[in-house]
């Protein structure tokens, strides 16, 4: 089965509406026939305030704690987006980046992709389920989450897609 990946950014999920639309955009493209990998970022505004929140509590926040705090963006983003996905009639998990084996290098709020474990998300779409990913994180070998920096989401999307096989040989990929 061919597969695709779609990436949908905060705006693209900053309410509900929006959210839904998005799910069903994933839903169509299942019901085509293709194995479908949804890559989320946090809902709108969700990483700034994040960051606000903890630079009301200090000037300085451990990277570390930083980026705990950050990576539960996507994580609700990626559960919403699943909750939509199954109430429009379709199968669909979420992982975040330990679930994906995204692993990384231990440099916490930029940290790079070092790996990426592919048996379970081909597993999820064997089974015939939409996997949505949580964009923006990975973790350390020793299990430490990390944040990809800026642009992270965008990043997941195209490193999985290339994990999945779904670039061509010049390296395009169709996202």
């Amino acid at each position: 089965m061919p597969v695709i990946v779609q990436k949908f950014g905060g705006t693209s999920l900053a309410d509900t509406s929006r959210l839904m639309h998005c799910a069903k955009r994933a839903v169509e493209a299942h019901r085509l026939g293709q194995g479908v990998v949804v890559v989320v970022s946090a809902m709108g505004q969700t990483t700034d305030e994040l960051v606000e929140r903890a630079r009301q509590i200090t000037s300085n926040p451990s990277t570390r704690e930083l980026d705990l705090l950050l990576s539960t963006g996507e994580q609700i983003s990626s559960a919403l987006m699943t909750m939509a996905i199954q109430a429009l009639g379709a199968e669909a998990i979420s992982f975040t980046s330990h679930h994906l084996g995204i692993i990384t290098d231990p440099v916490h709020c930029s940290a790079r992709i070092r790996s990426i474990d592919r048996q379970r998300i081909g597993e999820q779409l064997e089974f015939g389920r939409i996997v949505v990913a949580a964009g923006f994180q990975g973790v350390t070998e020793d299990g430490q989450v990390t944040t990809l920096g800026r642009g992270g989401s965008d990043l997941t999307a195209v490193a999985l897609a290339a994990a999945l096989g779904v670039c061509d040989d010049s390296g395009a990929c169709e996202i």
